[in-house]
């Protein structure tokens, strides 16, 4: 017993001197010279990278992450439910949430037919209908989920990039990861894009049994439901069904188009390969621009920064 305790104060005292070791390295290496240097030099780098942190937040703020709801438990406030079952020790019960909109209560068969036929579950008991309100509401949802993606994606691109350029000691990247951030002055973002979720459930009267079919609102998805609405509205002979659908691969046509390049400030790809452009409308969809390619241009995001604080309201 002895024996053993001696092995693990021992084995402690290693562990402590490890840290201890570890904790002076990492000080000195933040104090050095040579990482100070690197800082400065790469400032303006951080800086835009900053920023762009808070202009994903500006995003998520302004943008509206829904696009339909279920009214099957719009009145279920008025009254209370109990499981007045003698059983019900023996199992934990399955719990139908009759007050979330964007859950929709059903019969078993109704989950599995939305999970073979989502989108057209979706429009049908969740009001989204064949419109040309509706189908601008979910193009607008696919823009700005774009946009917070391809900012997300260019934030960890910058911060990769930002990392390589001071090629920390690898003991520093496995152990003090978030403090070399802070202290090379990188504002991490904890934001991610707030997919809409939307669900057919199924639980048994008596609560033992439970299934359901989520549809989550992504670019593949929305770029899927906004064909769908234009089509129906083609069909109706309906004059917004006639335009070109903003999707991804609009979005992408348009900036091949634009050589990636803004068709503001003229800086390009090519010249920033870090450089966060976005599709913009010229005249905005909210005073009656359409999504067509010659109402459409390449901005970059400082650029449609700018363009957005100074458009006046509708």
């Amino acid at each position: 017993m002895e024996f053993l305790f001696a092995i693990a104060i021992f084995v402690g005292a290693g562990w402590i001197l490890y840290r201890v070791t570890l904790h002076i390295l990492k000080e000195r290496y933040f104090a050095s010279e040579e990482f100070i240097e690197q800082k400065r030099r790469i400032a303006s780098v951080i800086a835009e990278h900053n920023d762009i942190v808070t202009y994903l937040a500006e995003i998520r703020s302004r943008g509206s992450f829904t696009v339909g709801a279920s009214n099957a438990g719009a009145h279920s406030h008025l009254a209370t439910f109990h499981n007045a079952s003698n059983w019900n020790y023996r199992r934990d019960r399955n719990v139908a949430n009759y007050q979330a909109t964007n859950v929709h209560n059903c019969s078993l068969q109704v989950v599995r037919n939305a999970s073979a036929e989502p989108l057209k579950y979706l429009t049908k008991y969740f009001g989204i209908k064949a419109d040309e309100a509706n189908l601008e509401s979910v193009e607008k949802l696919g823009e700005d989920i774009s946009r917070l993606e391809e900012a997300i994606r260019n934030l960890k691109m910058r911060e990769s990039s930002i990392t390589n350029s001071f090629n920390p000691p690898s003991f520093i990247l496995k152990h003090y990861m978030d403090e070399f951030m802070q202290q090379v002055g990188v504002q991490l973002s904890p934001i991610s894009v707030p997919y809409p979720v939307y669900v057919f459930e199924y639980v048994s009267a008596g609560g033992n049994s439970a299934q359901r079919s989520t549809i989550t609102l992504n670019t593949p998805t929305i770029d899927a439901l906004v064909q769908m609405l234009a089509q129906r509205i083609r069909w109706r002979k309906s004059a917004a069904g006639q335009r070109a659908l903003m999707t991804s691969a609009l979005r992408n046509q348009i900036k091949t188009r634009d050589n990636h390049t803004c068709r503001l400030c003229s800086v390009s790809v090519a010249a920033e390969p870090h450089l966060l452009l976005e599709v913009d409308h010229i005249l905005p969809v909210s005073r009656g621009g359409l999504s067509t390619p010659e109402n459409l241009q390449t901005l970059c995001w400082r650029c449609n920064r700018t363009k957005s604080n100074k458009m006046p309201a509708s």
